[in-house]
Order: C-alpha cells, then sequence, then structure tokens
C-alpha cells in the first residue's frame, strides 16, 4: 500500500499510509445500491427488494456505525499536500460520475419496463431519487476545486438530481453566509426540518441565480446567456429526463417527479444536520467572524464516512474548502452528531425527538455553555425557547 514520508520539525522521519486508502471505493459503488435490488428482484420476483437500498441506508449504515465507532485518526499535516495530490483519490470522484446516470437510468427502465405493484414503483422512484441525492455530494467535492474538469464533471453530475444550481450556491453562498441568519442552507434552533426545506430549497435557488446573474452582467452578459452555469447544467438534466420519457414512456412522469423530490430531500436533510442552531458572532461594525471549526457539526462514524467522501468531516471542509475528502481532519471538542449522517438524518425527520437529542447538545457545547444569545434561533420560536431555557449560562457561571 501507497506511504508518504515527511520530516517533522523536529527532525523526525515519519512514514504515513492511509489505511482506507482502497475503502474509499466505496463511496464510487455505492450509487449503485438500485440496481441491487433490481437485480435481487428479477432474480426472485419479491417486489420487496427494490426497497433493500432504504433498509441497507437507513438501518444497515447506522447500525455498522454503532458497531464499528468513530475514527478520530488525521493524517500528519507534514504529508497533507502529498496526499491531496496523490491522483488515485481524484480519479474515484471522476469515477463515480458516470455510475449515477447508470444508477438512474437502469432504475428507470427497470420502473418502465416492469409491472410493478403501485408500492413497488413508487419505492423505487424513493430510491431511485435518494441515490441521486449522492450525486449531489459528488458535486461538492468536484465543485470546489479549481481544475476545468473537476468544475465541468460538477456540473455534468449535477444534471442527475436537477440541481445545476448547487455548486454556485454552495460555493459562493454558503461558504459566505454558513452559520448565520443569512444563510438559507444554516438550519435555525426551533426549526424543523420540513420548514427549513420550504425556506432552504427556494432560498438557495433564488441565492445561486443572484450570483450568476451578477457574474454575467459584470462581463456584460445577460443572465440568459448561453455562459449561464446553472442553465448549462439544467439543460442537460432536461435532455436526461426527457430522453427517459420518450424511451420508457409516461410512467417516468410521476418517476421522475418523485425521484427529483427525493434527490433534493437529500441535499436538505444534509444541510439541516450540519449547522443546526451554530451561530458566528458579529463585531461591534455588524461583521460576522470569520467561520470556525465549532460552526459545523461532525461525524467520525466511520461506514458513512466511507460511502460519503468524508463528507462528515465538516468543520475542516470549511476551514479548507479546496482541501481532498482523504485529508479532512477531525478536530478536539467540535460539535458532533450523536451518529453518523444516515442515522441522524432519520432523527430530524422526527422534529420533536431531534430537538429533544440535538437542543440540549448544542446549549451543552463549549463556546456555547447555554448562552442563547450565542445560537442561531428560529424568530418564531425565539420565546418559546427562551421561555424554556432562559439563559442557562447565568446559571452555570
Amino acid at each position: 500500500m501507497r506511504g508518504y514520508t515527511a520530516t517533522l520539525a523536529t527532525g523526525e522521519a515519519i512514514y504515513y499510509v492511509d489505511r482506507k486508502r482502497w475503502l474509499w471505493t466505496m463511496s464510487v459503488l455505492y450509487p449503485l445500491q438500485p440496481l441491487l435490488g433490481v437485480w435481487l428482484h428479477a432474480a426472485t420476483g419479491a417486489q420487496a427488494w427494490l426497497l433493500l437500498p432504504l433498509f441497507l441506508g437507513y438501518v444497515g449504515i447506522p447500525v455498522a456505525d454503532w458497531i464499528l465507532g468513530e475514527d478520530r485518526n488525521n493524517p500528519p499535516e507534514e504529508v497533507i499536500l502529498q496526499l491531496d495530490r496523490d491522483r488515485f483519490y481524484r480519479v474515484l470522484t471522476f469515477l463515480v460520475v458516470p455510475l449515477h446516470f447508470v444508477a438512474l437510468i437502469g432504475s428507470a427502465w427497470w420502473a418502465g419496463t416492469q409491472s410493478l405493484s403501485w408500492w413497488a414503483f413508487t419505492g423505487l422512484a424513493v430510491v431511485a431519487g435518494i441515490t441521486s441525492g449522492l450525486g449531489i455530494n459528488t458535486g461538492h467535492e468536484l465543485g470546489h476545486k479549481k481544475g476545468r474538469l473537476e468544475r465541468t464533471l460538477a456540473k455534468i453530475v449535477l444534471a442527475v438530481p436537477v440541481y445545476g444550481h448547487f455548486w454556485i450556491e454552495h460555493n459562493r453562498g454558503h461558504h459566505r453566509d454558513v452559520s448565520t441568519p443569512d444563510d438559507p442552507a444554516s438550519a435555525r434552533m426551533g426549526e424543523s426540518i420540513y420548514k427549513f426545506a420550504f425556506r432552504e430549497i427556494p432560498g438557495a435557488f433564488r441565492r445561486a441565480w443572484a450570483i450568476e446573474k451578477d457574474r454575467l452582467e459584470r462581463r456584460q452578459k445577460s443572465v440568459w446567456h448561453a455562459d449561464n452555469q446553472i442553465l448549462q447544467s439544467m439543460a442537460l438534466a432536461a435532455a436526461l429526463q426527457l430522453g427517459l420519457l420518450i424511451a420508457f414512456g409516461w410512467k417516468m412522469i410521476p418517476f421522475l417527479l418523485v425521484h427529483n423530490v427525493f434527490a433534493w430531500w437529500q441535499l436538505t436533510s444534509a444541510n439541516y444536520v450540519e449547522h443546526y442552531g451554530l451561530l458566528r458572532q458579529q463585531d461591534e461594525h455588524g461583521r460576522f467572524e470569520r467561520c470556525l471549526p465549532h460552526h459545523s457539526w461532525n461525524s467520525n462514524h466511520i461506514l458513512s464516512n466511507l460511502v460519503l467522501f468524508h463528507l462528515q468531516r465538516h468543520s475542516d471542509h470549511h476551514a479548507h474548502p479546496l482541501r481532498r475528502f482523504q485529508s479532512l481532519r477531525h478536530f478536539p471538542e467540535l460539535p458532533t452528531l450523536p451518529s453518523g449522517y444516515f442515522g441522524v438524518y432519520l432523527l430530524a425527520y422526527v422534529p420533536r425527538l431531534w430537538f429533544r437529542v440535538m437542543d440540549p447538545r448544542l446549549l451543552a457545547l463549549p463556546h456555547i455553555n447555554g448562552d442563547l444569545g450565542k445560537i442561531n434561533i428560529d424568530p418564531d420560536k425565539r420565546e418559546k425557547i427562551y421561555e424554556q431555557y432562559g439563559n442557562m449560562s447565568d446559571a452555570t457561571s
């Protein structure tokens, strides 16, 4: 297995091996999970197999995360540059792009050509949508890089979930406004995921469109110009979905509607848990402090990180957006989720349970210490939250 050598400031020579090097291929193969259900259905005739990816994702992976635990190991800072430059990891993000298309087209083919019950058809559309939502994660990893090829691949893969505005909104909007009341992609304390979705999805698109409009106008071009990067990805998405409709018939209309909604829901779920209630403070001039590691919720759970290109080490990502997934680091005393993303998604889908688990965890963070003034609170719930918790920092000081 390949290793990396470096010399510490003390003069000591080190040799580092990424023991998860080949395990990262799980992030490449995981989007093919709908086809596993299709194959088992074809082999057995049992339609329930089409729902297997739901069980694997929302039961199997959280259980595996609980059993395997966390990995808090970091690559030494001295080898980060070598690790980032290792082409192996870059190739993995290239390879997964066509597999997102394969998974969607394969699922659509099966839904459009087989005589499925209504629940199996709907279930397959949900599975395909959730899996296409992983394409946003792939676009996230690629879209943060400076190379033209990677940014082009980001626009291409974002056509699968029909979310072509994401990498513009995320890079130039979310990273600027993260963990502030101005960010539609940062959830507020007391805000349910369902309320958040109605703020986040349209808000993110409006912000992306405004950013791209401003870029084009500075170049003396109309927002409808062919150089509009949102429209480029959306045109590919339209061609893909129109092609599926032509190939497999009217069944694709409900299939793709369900697919698109659940693909978007995957991003909403991730955004909701990544910055819930966290708030950057303002100085006397109203400027927000720069984003620090404690402005993101993290998880070091092993399996869910291996299938998500290390997305759950979110603090280091915001601190170093260009850093590649294999190099992201763990920091001590960070806001930490009780499980990997798949487990906490389920928690978030039951708001009362989410608030019961996460609100005390939020208030107990060292940099908050019960001070509600240091929390991003839903304005509609502010009075209720203050009545429930008061200013707990007074009691702990």
